[in-house]
């Protein structure tokens, strides 16, 4: 009999209860014995929700008070040594010090989880001698068996994924660290195996990307040292996000189990287990059930793939299973009560989802007349939605058809471009600007609830708005800085504010997920064609601007970035969606500067999240990316001064990319990796200006003048004077009033330094 099992289970909440305790003791309302007690009902309530489902394979451990990498690194004490950890079991002071900064010490890097919109926090290992400070999934198993009676199934982020996912260490240092984490995996596994667990699942994703012939060695040393040390352990290994590497070497590893991706990596791992079979004597963890997408799946096409490998394993060795974790969709659509009917009954979240593994498990175990009227009523669901008038525009297909079958290029090359836009400007060396919004404070959060209530009219609201840019710009001017943003007051999200106004959008009530920490996102639903309706944002740029005699950009976000940041159709590839949305945002484009707005921030801060796993389809989607952001913003004038921002990326394997972009300005997000993105332009030139993010804005710490000063300095030894800019490194929605005055203070007295310094120097 095949089994049901999922990878993991999203740990915010059905109203973000998770979030709302995290945050509640960080600003001292709660305690820490009270945060415990409130973060374990939620852990309960999930596995609870599992069981009484009916999934087989519940996983524990997989729930976390930050990260799950953080939690991997705590609990082998790899703790920074500013944080003045001193062993033993990590306190939750200095854990939450590493993820978010203290007063005195900056966190740790954060970075994207491989292609997904979830970061995670990045183990330090300088210096680090690690020790089990605490067996974490002993302590999850534990409580499931004891509060709820389930034989949990422990996770664990496996020590090559780990490894990679680390900084701090040298080549010449890798095997000696693997050496150092095997003896603490080993140690973790024993002490389960002694507890009588019966399956640990052990995620490796990095098996899924290119590895060499010393790193595919290191990966059978590992897991041969493993199986001998554990040998009456059950051990998944699993992979997600795409088709493995090395296939037949990966299989036939000494574990009991391999769990792969047939949504994301459907090609490849079906290729492969097609031609070279599958160990008759491994458990085969099918992963059939897309865990990062948000539509239901077509469950008749997912019974015949499951049905195909129950061919090729025996039947009590199959787990029918999501793809990854469902730490990436929302929670469940019981609360989309305002969604069209035929949208609605197109999704599944987390929830949905344990209801289509439970299904296709009972189809499998029992015949398709077992669940018949559900496979009925899948079908008539999904074609609905592909039958209606919203995926169907011909006006939309046609006009992006017609410009897609152009090159987008700007009228003149950058160095004619940039001496137009100095004439004009007449910006000062190393101008200074901010990414775009500023801090949204209580008030403004409250206003916007009042008028989405209907308490306010759009009167009131706008006028309500722009005191709040009066406000700013005021403040802008006073600090001395040399080109302003109206800072996105009106606006909940940089995506979410877009798709509000653009047609081929949905936005869910409750569909939140972790992107960050307690940060939850609710991205937008692109369920149709997309189509560019009215002006977004000239009002209130225009409105900024007529305040002032320095130059006010203009904001937008860019077509990859709302992209990537929504849940998008899955019936047509994501090339088209991203050529529909650079239609409509150059429509807007071309409204601000025809309402007189000179300079215009596309940003595209998720680009580098979207580059493939793999290898050979990296290059196609940059060369589409490039293009999408081209096609957006082609057809300014040469005085224009097109901005972007991207976050921090491994600038040297996209430098060729991002220079085809050909933005006027960049500002890169790089506070937290500053010294590796400067290695990078040791390396790279850039011949476009620039900016390098100078402080890191997720911290709630002011830095100073000094420490800014010394990133200047670092940034300005391998880039052109003349076309450098300084920036935070990303947008202050997020912080408080009173610290980005502070901050943004000490940016441009740094800067007046750099200035002084600069013109001494020439």
């Amino acid at each position: 009999m095949a089994k049901s099992s999922v990878l993991g289970y999203p740990r915010i909440g059905e109203n973000r209860e998770w979030k709302k305790a995290l945050e509640a003791f960080w600003a001292g309302k709660l305690e820490e014995s009270e945060l415990h007690n409130q973060l374990q009902q939620i852990r309960l309530n999930h596995l609870r929700k599992q069981k009484d489902k009916g999934i087989d394979f519940i996983p524990v451990n997989d729930f976390s008070y930050y990260d799950q990498v953080l939690d991997t690194a705590a609990m082998f004490g790899i703790i920074p040594q500013r944080f003045n950890y001193n062993g033993g079991a990590v306190p939750l002071s200095v854990y939450y010090g590493v993820a978010r900064g203290t007063k005195d010490a900056a966190a740790s890097e954060m970075t994207k989880w491989f292609n997904t919109n979830y970061h995670y926090i990045v183990p330090e290992l300088y210096g680090a001698e690690p020790v089990l400070t605490e067996n974490k999934p002993l302590t999850a198993y534990r409580e499931a068996k004891e509060k709820l009676g389930i034989e949990g199934k422990p996770v664990i982020l496996g020590p090559i994924s780990f490894l990679k996912l680390s900084k701090g260490y040298g080549r010449s240092e890798i095997d000696t660290w693997l050496s150092i984490l095997v003896k603490l995996y080993v140690q973790v596994l024993q002490e389960l195996e002694a507890e009588g667990v019966q399956w640990v699942q052990i995620d490796e994703p990095v098996l899924v990307t290119k590895l060499s012939n010393d790193d595919l060695a290191r990966v059978k040393s590992v897991y041969g040292k493993i199986a001998e040390a554990v040998p009456q352990l059950n051990i998944l290994l699993q992979t997600y996000f795409e088709s493995v590497e090395q296939f037949k070497d990966i299989v036939n590893l000494p574990v009991q189990g391999i769990g792969l991706d047939f949504v994301h990596g459907l090609e490849g791992n079906l290729s492969a287990i097609r031609e070279f079979g599958f160990p008759q004597d491994k458990v085969l963890g099918a992963g059939v059930i897309d865990g990062r997408g948000i539509w239901k799946a077509p469950l008749g096409k997912k019974l015949g793939l499951v049905k195909e490998l129950q061919n090729l394993v025996s039947a009590d060795k199959l787990l029918i299973q999501t793809s990854c974790s469902l730490l990436h969709v929302p929670v469940t659509t019981k609360p989309e009560t305002k969604l069209q009917p035929v949208l609605k009954n197109a999704l599944a979240f987390a929830d949905e989802k344990l209801d289509e593994v439970v299904l296709l498990t009972e189809a499998l175990n029992n015949g398709e007349a077992a669940v018949a009227e559900a496979l009925e009523a899948n079908v008539a669901d999904l074609e609905a939605l592909e039958q209606s008038e919203s995926r169907n525009r011909l006006d939309v297909q046609s006009a992006v058809a017609r410009i897609q079958s152009q090159e987008p290029a700007r009228t003149s090359p950058f160095a004619t471009r940039n001496a137009a836009q100095q004439e004009k400007w007449q910006l000062p060396l190393f101008p200074t600007t901010t990414i775009g919004s500023f801090p949204q404070s209580t008030e403004v959060r409250k206003a916007r609830q009042s008028w989405r209530k209907g308490e306010w009219n759009n009167e009131q609201y706008s006028g309500f708005i722009q005191d709040q840019i009066d406000q700013w710009i005021g403040y802008q001017e006073e600090i001395g800085i040399d080109v302003l943003v109206h800072g996105e007051f009106e606006r909940t999200d940089m995506v979410e504010f877009f798709g509000e106004k653009l047609e081929g959008f949905a936005f869910t009530q409750n569909g939140w997920v972790q992107s960050y920490g307690s940060r939850c996102v609710k991205p937008p639903v692109i369920y149709g064609d997309v189509a560019f309706k009215e002006a977004m944002t000239v009002e209130e740029t225009v409105y900024a601007q007529s305040k002032t005699k320095r130059p006010v950009k203009g904001m937008l976000t860019g077509p990859i970035t709302i992209m990537n940041w929504s849940f998008v159709r899955d019936d047509i590839k994501r090339e088209q969606i991203a050529y529909q949305l650079a239609y409509a945002l150059r429509q807007e484009v071309e409204a601000l500067e025809n309402s007189g707005i000179g300079m215009i921030q596309v940003d595209e801060p998720a680009v580098r999240e979207g580059l493939p796993l793999k290898e050979e389809e990296q290059k196609p989607y940059l060369d589409w990316a490039v293009k999408a952001f081209r096609m957006t913003t082609c057809t300014v004038q040469d005085t224009t001064q097109i901005h972007t921002h991207m976050c921090y990326c491994e600038f040297h394997d996209m430098i060729d990319s991002i220079e085809e972009m050909d933005a006027d300005v960049i500002s890169i997000e790089t506070s937290r990796s500053h010294g590796e993105l400067i290695h990078s332009f040791e390396e790279n030139t850039y011949k476009h200006g620039i900016g390098l993010g100078v402080y890191d804005i997720h911290s709630p710490r002011v830095p100073n003048v000094e420490e800014m000063t010394v990133m200047i300095d670092r940034a300005l030894k391998v880039l052109d004077p003349k076309l450098f800019w300084i920036n935070p490194d990303c947008g202050l929605k997020t912080r408080g009033q009173e610290e980005t005055i502070a901050s943004l203070r000490n940016m441009v007295d740094a800067t007046k330094i750099a200035r002084e310094k600069f013109t001494v120097n020439v």
